[in-house]
């Protein structure tokens, strides 16, 4: 019997973030995360339904302020909370 490893794709989308924002309110997983404006500060993802109180705590990934596309590929078990830094603007792929 073979293993299956199933792969996610980022069936789902949010673009133009240029504001903290919650793209997902239950539990998924962060695929990318494109940098379209680099901004002045680097940007975090986090494993929540808020935008406010993060911390490190449940911060799954720091998002550079250099323009390009970033593979995260984290499950997040509450949801998915995006906070682009200072000038940054951001479009995520989730599932």
């Amino acid at each position: 019997m073979a293993d299956f490893f199933g792969v996610s794709q980022g069936r789902n989308s949010q673009l133009n973030i240029a504001a903290a924002a919650v793209v997902k309110q239950a539990p998924g997983r962060l695929q990318r995360v494109q940098v379209l404006v680099a901004g002045s500060a680097a940007g975090a993802a986090y494993d929540s339904i808020s935008t406010s109180g993060n911390t490190i705590a449940n911060q799954v990934a720091v998002i550079p302020n250099v323009v390009g596309t970033y593979l995260i590929d984290m499950p997040c078990l509450a949801g998915i909370t995006i906070a682009p830094g200072a000038g940054q603007t951001l479009a995520v792929s989730h599932d």
